[in-house]
């Protein structure tokens, strides 16, 4: 019956008319899409009344190309793993010479020179004594390792009891089980699933000095309990982009210290120039007990995340005694042809003024999204690095909201109560305004229905 449901809908004048097309001409919508489609349950999508998704055949420096021809600019850098934009040479050229060689091999007692490599090369980008690297294939999982790497430093060192942690409200680390009890309780996407995973303790981000005191007790009061404190640093993301200052990140490291207590930072959406610096940390001058990265780190090409603990954490699961050891071990972890990607990425922020790049972007998007300061239901205009936001009071008309996008040669997908912008690092000048232009345009007219 669903399948029959989602059928309907993929030939519905709502589709058709986001793709430009009537219902009598969709024959040029390739077969796969018509016929397929019906079979693929899509993520985070009420399957039942949704409409197809657009269907993307080739992608192209910062466009995404549809079936028809038109060419979108990716607004969103796919979840933000496109830093570098789409089908770079030099990172295809890696990903190609080692397809030849060695497409895969397993992890476990054997290794080879592009996991070596990269995690020495990782080890010193990273601050302080960030230093020992564990591979994964996504970035959920990435958190998943850092929690047991907590629980288990603390379980080697006698105190089993230290196994719950603590997140900060509007949090968002990942989809899987582990990570999901980290989100926001009451408003995270998981929220429904109260009951059901671990429970830890989520704390408003202390700003001022009273919130700080209240942080500081109440990390003394369950000090005992706790494992680490895991937060995004300067920006959450999917739990409503939201930004707070280098001077609260600090501050949360130093109460952190201070309680004894381990600190986990999730850069897996802010790593790798997004927010202005390399990596998120380094604009509050902290060093993270465990640090974990993703998305940018392949350039978007292939899946792949890291957990990066430093040499005091590492030290506590090395000993005579097995059990001591870290029991963990995707199957496709340290993929050498995702390890050759992640070299090729790093390549270019090593060549290319990246960073610079993304100043330039941040500053275009302060200046050429402020004009939705003034529309009907915004609430707010905000950038940080390659970052912009516009928050609204409520989001509606989701599926008109995409058809504007699209036929103004854009894409983005709007969520909770926002618009947001991640374009690739390496967009530029004339293709961010056009970006930026057909935002505030389609959001213009987006608010004359509020």
């Amino acid at each position: 019956m669903l399948a029959s449901a989602t059928r309907k809908l993929g030939e519905g004048a709502v589709f058709w008319k986001a793709m430009g097309l009537t219902c009598a001409e969709s024959s040029s919508v390739p077969a796969w899409q018509r016929d397929q489609a019906e079979h693929l349950w899509m993520p985070y999508t009420q399957m039942r009344n949704a409409p197809l998704p657009l269907p993307v055949v080739a992608t192209e420096d910062v466009y995404l190309v549809l079936a028809d021809g038109r060419r979108l600019i990716d607004g969103l850098a796919s979840w933000w793993t496109a830093c570098h934009g789409y089908n770079h040479p030099q990172i295809a050229r890696r990903v190609r010479q080692q397809l030849e060689v060695m497409p895969h091999v397993m992890l476990g007692g054997i290794h080879h020179e592009g996991a070596v490599t990269l995690a020495a090369r990782l080890a010193s980008l990273l601050p302080g004594d960030l230093s020992q690297v564990f591979f994964s294939d996504s970035g959920s999982v990435a958190i998943e390792v850092a929690m047991k790497m907590a629980a288990q430093m603390w379980r080697n060192r006698g105190q089993a009891e230290r196994n719950r942690f603590v997140t900060f409200r509007h949090a968002y680390h990942g989809d899987t089980t582990g990570a999901m009890s980290l989100c926001d309780p009451e408003r995270s996407m998981h929220a429904h699933f109260k009951g059901f995973l671990l429970e830890q303790f989520s704390q408003p981000i202390p700003e001022t000095e009273s919130e700080q005191a209240a942080f500081t007790e109440f990390l003394a009061t369950r000090r005992n309990e706790l494992a680490a404190v895991v937060i995004e640093p300067l920006v959450q993301g999917a739990g409503g982009m939201r930004f707070h200052s280098p001077q609260a990140l600090a501050a949360v490291a130093r109460m952190t210290r201070q309680a004894g207590l381990l600190l986990i930072a999730d850069e897996i959406a802010t790593g790798f120039g997004r927010t202005g610096s390399m990596f998120a940390c380094e604009q509050a001058d902290i060093v993270p007990d465990i640090l974990c990265l993703g998305k940018a780190l392949t350039g978007g090409t292939l899946g792949m995340a890291a957990t990066v603990a430093t040499g005091e954490v590492f030290e506590a699961f090395c000993g005579e005694d097995d059990a001591l050891a870290l029991m963990h071990g995707p199957t496709y972890m340290a993929n050498p042809l995702a390890c050759a990607a992640a070299h090729g990425s790093l390549d270019l922020f090593a060549e290319q003024p990246r960073l610079d790049q993304v100043a330039a972007i941040e500053s275009s998007l302060a200046e050429q999204l402020e004009p939705c300061r003034n529309l009907s239901g915004v609430v707010d205009v905000r950038t940080l690095g390659a970052i912009g936001v516009v928050q609204v009071e409520r989001l509606h008309s989701r599926e008109k909201l995409t058809e504007l996008f699209v036929e103004a040669g854009i894409w983005l997908r709007p969520f909770h109560d926002m618009f947001y912008l991640t374009p690739p690092l390496s967009i530029t000048p004339v293709q961010l305004r056009r970006l930026t232009a057909a935002t505030v345009d389609s959001i213009a007219q987006w608010s004359r229905w509020s």
